[in-house]
C-alpha cells in the first residue's frame, strides 16, 4: 500500500479494469512514472488525441522533458495494434519485441506501455484474438525487459467481458475475479495457476485454457498452483480433457491435498498432483 491510501500499482503485467477514468489516469501516471524513474521507455497508447493524452498524464514528473527526450511517447492505437481491431497474437508480441529492443538501443533500461485496450476487446471475435495475445505476451515479458498495463473500461464492455482478458494477468484488480492463469518465470516451461477455482467460474477457466494455448513438455502440461488456494472437481475435469487433447498429461504442483484425492476419486488419468 502506498500513501494517500491509493492502490499500489504493481510492476508487471497488470489487468486494471477502471469504471472511473480519473482513477485510471492517475493508475497511469504511477505505472509509467516508476517505470521513468527506474530508466524506462514509456508508452502511453489511447484512444484521446494527443493533447488530450497530454491532460490526463498531467502530473507526471518532467512530463514535457521526458516527452521531449522520447523518454515517453503518446502513441496512437493504430500505430501500435492492428487498425481493425483484430490482433494477431504472435504478431503483436513481436511488434513489442522490436519496440523493447528499440528502447534498449536507445539508451533505455526496457519498455513500459499503459494501454487501454478497451476498443481492442469489444465484440467476441476481438476479446478471442486479445486474449490469446494476452497470455502470448505475458511469457515473453517473463524473458524480456518489458511491461504493460492493460486497461478496460468496465461500464463498456461489462464484468464478464473484462473478466475474460483479467484472469490472464498475474495482477489485476477485476472486482470479483477469483482465479489468474499466467506464465511462469523464464525458462520454465509452465503456467501458474492462483487463487480459487469453483463452480462460479469453470467455464472462465475452460475457456482461458483454450486462449493460453500451453504447450506439452514430454508429454507433460506443468501447472504451478503455490498460491492455488482451491479447485473443484469441474476445473480438474476440464484440465484432464485440454491435456488429453494435447496428447499429453497435466502436471499440477500444488500443497491442496483436495486436489490429490479428486483426482484419486474422479480416477482423471489426464491429470497428476506433485506436492508443490
Amino acid at each position: 500500500m502506498i500513501t494517500e491510501e491509493r492502490p499500489a500499482v504493481p510492476h508487471g503485467h497488470v489487468c486494471w479494469s477502471y469504471d472511473d477514468s480519473a482513477a485510471f489516469d492517475d493508475a497511469a501516471r504511477r505505472y509509467l512514472s516508476a517505470g521513468l524513474a527506474a530508466g524506462e521507455q514509456g508508452w502511453y497508447v489511447g484512444p484521446d488525441p494527443a493533447e488530450v493524452a497530454r491532460e490526463r498524464l498531467a502530473g507526471l514528473p518532467d512530463l514535457d522533458g521526458a516527452l521531449r527526450r522520447g523518454d515517453l511517447r503518446i502513441v496512437p492505437p493504430w500505430s501500435a495494434y492492428p487498425p481493425d481491431g483484430l490482433v494477431d497474437p504472435v504478431g503483436q508480441v513481436r511488434a513489442y519485441a522490436t519496440a523493447t529492443d528499440a528502447a534498449l538501443a536507445a539508451g533505455h533500461t526496457g519498455l513500459r506501455v499503459v494501454a487501454d485496450a478497451t476498443g481492442l476487446a469489444a465484440t467476441p471475435a476481438q476479446r478471442d484474438r486479445f486474449a490469446r495475445y494476452e497470455h502470448r505476451v505475458d511469457r515473453f515479458m517473463r524473458a524480456r525487459p518489458f511491461s504493460a498495463m492493460c486497461a478496460y473500461d468496465r461500464l463498456r464492455l461489462g464484468d464478464p467481458a473484462v473478466a475474460e482478458l483479467a484472469c490472464l494477468h498475474p495482477y489485476t484488480n477485476a472486482p470479483g475475479l477469483l482465479f489468474r492463469l499466467s506464465a511462469c518465470g523464464p525458462g520454465d516451461d509452465c503456467a501458474e495457476l492462483a487463487g480459487e477455482l469453483d463452480p462460479s467460474n469453470h467455464e472462465l477457466f475452460a475457456a482461458a485454457l483454450e486462449r493460453a494455448e500451453l504447450r506439452p513438455v514430454d508429454g507433460e502440461l506443468r501447472l504451478c498452483g503455490p498460491r492455488l488456494r482451491y479447485i473443484d472437481h469441474r476445473s480438474l475435469t476440464h484440465l484432464a480433457r485440454y491435456a488429453t487433447a494435447r496428447g499429453a498429461v497435466a502436471v499440477l504442483r500444488t500443497s491442496l491435498p483436495t486436489a490429490s484425492r479428486l483426482v484419486e476419486l474422479l480416477a482423471l488419468a489426464g491429470v497428476r498432483v506433485e506436492a508443490a
